[in-house]
């Protein structure tokens, strides 16, 4: 058992990793798929998130991917789709009493000065495998003509211009009324290869080839437009949301591809699921992309140490964040430290690849239960500072003006912070978050210095840290994409 608690080898990855970065993105994704709310009240569920929000907040996590929409249906109130099975446990069926989870986790997220994205599954309808009851509005009861069965998937034709045009009709509702930071989509494109099953989209490829001969270059196609036409889509809206996927770890094996794929022997995005990922990093269709890096370090047919090091070389033309698996982290022993598992050599990786800009959790519940020790060691050691998201000038660069009149007050007994947000007109110049840092007296300014912050928030004000003696406080602002504004200061004496 001794191999896999990290601690015995916190010497190493104290020597080994570099400096906290002050702008990393530090994701985990809470879904529903895997039954976790299921049979949950509303109070029941909601004591869970927040359990869950609180502890990862302490571990250092600054976004939250939010599974909304696991098979054509709502963990919102949708006007288009059923409320989801995996709330209430019946589809179509209204939580009572009444609350919109979406809404919730808005409002709490954002109290914890964390981004949420809402996470949508785009084209999978429905497990034929589960003979569960349809709601009437379920779109595979209104339009069955548009969706094919595929080992025992129904799933929403890609070759079907009405079903891109539905699937951004369901991300514009989403985007207009909730106040979300990011969109975010996985991996289901096309259904994953089924030994001795075809995806029957004849009729379609006569319809709609636009002249494509070929079926797989057609079917890329489908999904390039998709992804373009959902990224428009959102950003006519609210140009501010990040659209982000997280495709499949592999995008094509060397033996596909000498001279672009990887040194891997497995399930293909560009050959296997259609999506052509590297075209939309290089022709920004996306702001983000998590690939789902989850294997472990010396596996055979996907090693870690060669995905990681692939996706850094060729997908650097938007931000990139890793998608690890806690569960298998902890599970197989570093190759080159037998005693320890793979989480320090894993995160010494990520801060050895230069474009490499932050880690996505799978899954949120591994790491609030501390599997393997692993939200422990986040919270103590590799996150235990905050960090601010990942720049995005590409979207938005210039920074909000700095927060104005600084004051002390005692509130209570707790001598409290207030200032006033600095004046904006647009999205582009609006305050939505403040970083406030503290500094002893005499210690030099620095804000590039994780250690210094105190706290991320929404609000204007922030609760000083009772501490006898001088020292000094700076508040900056964050605008929607957390360009960082310029610092007010205020010395204050307890």
């Amino acid at each position: 058992m001794k191999r896999f608690i990290i601690l015995t080898v916190s010497l190493i990855v104290l020597l080994t990793v570099q400096a906290a970065n002050k702008r990393e993105f530090r994701g985990a994704w809470i879904q529903c798929v895997n039954g976790q709310f299921n049979g949950l009240s509303r109070d029941d569920m909601q004591r869970t998130l927040s359990y869950q929000l609180d502890e990862l907040q302490k571990d250092g996590v600054n976004t939250i991917i939010f599974q909304v929409r696991a098979e054509c249906d709502a963990l919102y109130n949708s006007p288009y789709e059923p409320w989801s099975r995996y709330l209430t446990g019946v589809q179509g069926k209204a939580p009572s009493p009444y609350w919109d989870p979406l809404q919730w986790m808005v409002e709490q997220c954002h109290k914890r000065g964390m981004e949420i994205h809402a996470w949508i599954n785009p084209y999978r309808a429905k497990n034929t495998k589960n003979i569960i009851p349809q709601a009437s509005n379920h779109i595979s009861v209104t339009h069955p003509e548009r969706m094919f069965t595929y080992d025992g998937l129904y799933i929403l034709n890609p070759g079907n211009p009405l079903n891109r045009e539905y699937i951004c009709k369901i991300a514009d509702d989403i985007v207009r009324r909730y106040d979300i930071d990011g969109f975010h989509i996985d991996d289901y494109f096309y259904p994953y290869p089924a030994a001795g099953q075809t995806i029957p989209d004849d009729k379609e490829f006569e319809l709609y080839n636009n002249g494509i001969k070929n079926r797989n270059d057609w079917r890329r196609d489908n999904v390039n437009i998709f992804i373009k036409q959902l990224r428009d889509s959102i950003k006519s809206i609210k140009p501010w949301v990040k659209f982000g996927v997280s495709p499949f770890g592999i995008y094509r094996n060397a033996k596909s591809d000498p001279n672009v794929g990887s040194d891997t022997n497995g399930l293909q995005n560009y050959d296997d699921l259609y999506a052509d990922v590297l075209l939309w990093v290089n022709n920004g269709f996306v702001d983000y992309l998590v690939p789902q890096v989850y294997w472990e370090i010396g596996n055979k047919a996907a090693d870690y140490k060669t995905l990681i090091t692939w996706w850094n070389k060729y997908a650097s033309k938007r931000p990139l964040y890793i998608g690890e698996d806690v569960e298998r982290t902890v599970k197989f022993a570093d190759p080159d430290h037998p005693n320890s598992n793979q989480m320090p050599a894993k995160y010494l990786l990520h801060q050895q690849m230069p474009n490499v800009d932050g880690t996505c959790l799978w899954y949120a519940k591994a790491v609030v239960d501390n599997v393997g020790n692993y939200g422990n060691v986040l919270r103590n050691v590799y996150w235990k500072t905050p960090a601010l998201q990942p720049l995005m000038p590409f979207i938005d660069h210039k920074a909000p003006k700095k927060p104005r009149k600084l004051k002390t007050l005692m509130i209570e007994g707790d001598h409290v912070l207030f200032w006033t947000a600095p004046r904006g007109k647009g999205w582009q110049d609006e305050a939505v978050k403040y970083v406030v840092y503290r500094f002893e007296n005499g210690e030099e300014i620095n804000l590039n210095n994780t250690g210094n912050i105190i706290s991320v928030t929404d609000k204007t004000f922030c609760k000083l840290i009772e501490k006898q003696g001088r020292s000094v406080y700076v508040v900056t602002a964050l605008d929607k994409m957390s360009n960082e504004s310029k610092g007010s200061k205020k010395k204050v004496k307890l």
